[in-house]
């Protein structure tokens, strides 16, 4: 029997697609495990340290395993990643498309399996791809290609399999995922949360990002009626101030972004932002730093800016890198005192924490929860808050 490693960088759609990559060898006869003969790197390429890192991790799993399949969008970026071993094979191929061509190079052996567990506690379930919008510094259209969305009935389909092997939370997933329509069957994002939500035996329902734009009155009442749906709501903001969102070639103002929010101000919102993009200067960081406080914010996850080849930006990188690391410091620092403040409202309440590693978990609103590490993985815990750390709330079962 052949083994097998696979590991992902970047975001939930990677981790998605390393999903169905692993999916496939698993039911073409293949085990994971230690000492693998065939190593799988989803690589990412949203900005140059994802590259870096990627690059790292796979000439690192060629010294390590015979055969090295790099995957991803920093396999479809153009000489991203020339130069590797000559035992890895980049592979420049739609997220769809990708899973078959590994599993078909590698070769299907022994007793093909029917259908093959994913030991994981949460799911990710990607029911969207690609993005047709232009954002002048994002190089994701150019490696995911336009935005395209799977059936409804696929979607649902997956959602329940996932249900049955075990998982007790789905994450439903894509690039731009508020793009999601089945016209033919009169699906919007909306409908898709309430009728995934509704799977029988689902615990809980999350979405892994969203733009704001997409963030209507039909979404906010899918979200808020779904019982399963979790209270939490992943947002992009990149820049609060106007002058820099309209560089960006981003579809809203910092008004806007607030506007839309409103409505979920009791939700955990967290956030994505660029610090040092070219037309950031320290009033506009100013004026990300009050957007971010206004809207709620609580994680933001902050990506110094970083040109990338074929974009409209790619030659503009005006910000002194000293400065884009101030910023992402001062920004961090704001994002721990928001969590604290929002672990810190939760003591004395208590929450459903699903337990996802020995001692650690996350509440239904994607809180992080220390728990006893007697409390069990890839379950449903009734905890109550009776403390804050540095790492999140403290819990006792």
């Amino acid at each position: 029997m052949g083994t097998f490693s696979v590991r992902f960088l970047g975001c939930k759609v990677s981790h998605s697609d390393a999903h169905a990559i692993r999916e496939a060898l698993l039911r073409d006869g293949h085990e994971e495990g230690r000492g693998a003969e065939i190593a799988v790197v989803n690589t990412c390429c949203v900005t140059n340290e994802a590259v870096r890192k990627s690059r790292q991790a796979a000439s690192r799993a060629a010294r390590t395993h015979r055969r090295v399949y790099v995957t991803g969008c920093g396999a479809n970026l153009e000489h991203a990643l020339d130069g590797l071993p000559e035992n890895v094979t980049v592979v420049s191929r739609s997220a769809e498309d990708t899973p078959a061509f590994v599993a078909r190079d590698v070769g299907a052996i022994g007793c093909v399996q029917a259908d093959a567990r994913l030991d994981r506690v949460r799911a990710f379930v990607r029911v969207q791809d690609g993005c047709s919008f232009s954002c002048r510094f994002c190089v994701i259209p150019l490696v995911r290609g336009a935005s395209r969305s799977r059936s409804a009935d696929a979607v649902l389909r997956e959602v329940g399999k996932r249900v049955e092997q075990g998982h007790r939370e789905v994450v439903l997933t894509g690039i731009n995922l508020g793009c999601f329509r089945d016209r033919e069957r009169g699906y919007t994002l909306a409908r898709l949360v309430r009728e995934a939500g509704a799977t029988p035996g689902l615990k809980r329902l999350r979405l892994s990002s969203i733009e704001v734009n997409h963030v209507n009155e039909e979404l906010v009442r899918a979200l808020r009626e779904t019982p399963t749906v979790s209270r939490h709501l992943h947002v992009p903001l990149q820049s609060g101030d106007d002058r820099v969102l309209s560089s960006m070639g981003r579809r809203y103002t910092a008004e806007t972004y607030l506007r839309r929010l409103e409505p979920l101000a009791d939700f955990n919102l967290t956030a994505d932002v660029i610090v040092g993009f070219p037309a950031e200067d320290e009033q506009a960081f100013k004026r990300t730093r009050r957007v971010l406080a206004a809207a709620g914010i609580t994680k933001v996850h902050v990506f110094p800016y970083s040109p990338r080849p074929g974009t409209a930006t790619a030659l503009e990188d005006t910000v002194p890198v000293a400065v884009k690391k101030r910023r992402g410091a001062r920004l961090r620092a704001d994002s721990h005192a928001a969590c604290l403040r929002w672990w810190l409202s939760k003591v004395g309440g208590t929450d459903q924490v699903l337990v996802d590693r020995a001692g650690r978990g996350y509440g239904d609103d994607y809180s992080p929860w220390l728990v006893d590490e007697s409390a069990p993985v890839g379950e449903l815990v009734p905890v109550r808050a009776v403390g804050v750390a540095e790492e999140g709330i403290v819990g006792a079962v």
